[in-house]
């Protein structure tokens, strides 16, 4: 049962993450489009129950994510969520009854047998429980150096899949920003308890962060097309989770002849990523 818990919690928060994808982008096509960033945009979706109902499924989500996080490692957890494209592509089109035609099947299947290859030849290991404060510091610093450029520039773009893209990458590194920091308060809590917890900048960072993404991600549904901003969500932040579990949790994964398959399985998540953006079905 090892990897059984942190498994079963991650799919069902990267379910829960692609129902809520489907219903904020529903909503934020409802509310006045802007070309810059526009903290108000909030206050708008708050008038919108598909957005709230969205954000419902945000909070399951965030519950699955921090049981796998604390059962699990990052490295595994995380690259997990690569599963929230074709979900809310699948989502999508059960909402706007549209069938997916067999080539899109054909992706998801990729996508699919990609990460399962990718993650049995990779077989993450580790579940350090504590990060000193020297290791946090870069990559904070990193981290929010990344999210400023790719959003500056995305916020200087037009509408269109340009803008989507970086803000979806942006998104994407506070994502697993707030995943690594979400996994550091998970185990202060399980050892120090409650007042531990909500004594920790840990708690109060990944709050901030969580905080940030979600913003970051009303303006990439706003920016452009679902199918722009949700591969580069997706895959950066399987990306750069991957990252922050080695650096930071110092997690390991297999290398020598174990790294041909584990080619070959990113090479289908990637080849299935983008057959999915390129012929996604809409969700307005």
């Amino acid at each position: 049962m090892g990897i059984v818990l942190p498994v079963l919690f991650a799919v069902f928060a990267a379910f829960s993450n692609a129902l809520a994808t489907v219903l904020q982008r529903r909503a934020a096509l409802t509310v006045p489009q802007s070309d810059s960033f526009r903290p108000g945009l909030i206050l708008d979706l708050l008038r919108r129950p598909l957005w709230l109902a969205g954000i419902l499924a945000v909070i399951a989500a965030g519950v699955g994510q921090a049981a796998a996080l604390a059962t699990g490692a990052l490295s595994l957890v995380q690259p997990l969520f690569v599963l929230e494209l074709p979900l809310a592509l699948l989502i999508a089109s059960l909402m706007t009854r549209e069938r997916l035609p067999g080539g899109l099947w054909l992706a998801v299947a990729g996508v699919v047998l990609g990460l399962g290859v990718a993650l049995v030849a990779a077989s993450p290991t580790g579940n350090r429980t504590h990060v000193e404060l020297d290791r946090w510091i870069p990559a904070l610093v990193v981290s929010a150096a990344a999210v400023v450029v790719l959003a500056a520039a995305g916020l200087r773009k037009p509408p269109g899949r340009a803008r989507a893209g970086c803000l979806g990458g942006a998104t994407a590194i506070c994502y697993a920003l707030t995943a690594s920091l979400m996994k550091a308060s998970m185990h202060i809590l399980d050892e120090g308890g409650l007042s531990a917890f909500l004594t920790s900048w840990q708690t109060y960072a990944f709050g901030v962060t969580g905080i940030g993404a979600l913003l970051l991600l009303e303006h990439a549904m706003q920016g452009g097309p679902l199918v722009a901003s949700q591969p580069a969500l997706t895959l950066g932040d399987a990306t750069v989770s991957l990252m922050l579990g080695v650096l930071l949790y110092e997690e390991h994964v297999r290398g020598g002849w174990w790294l041909v398959p584990e080619v070959v399985g990113v090479g289908l998540i990637v080849f299935g990523v983008f057959a999915l953006a390129r012929g996604g079905v809409s969700t307005a």
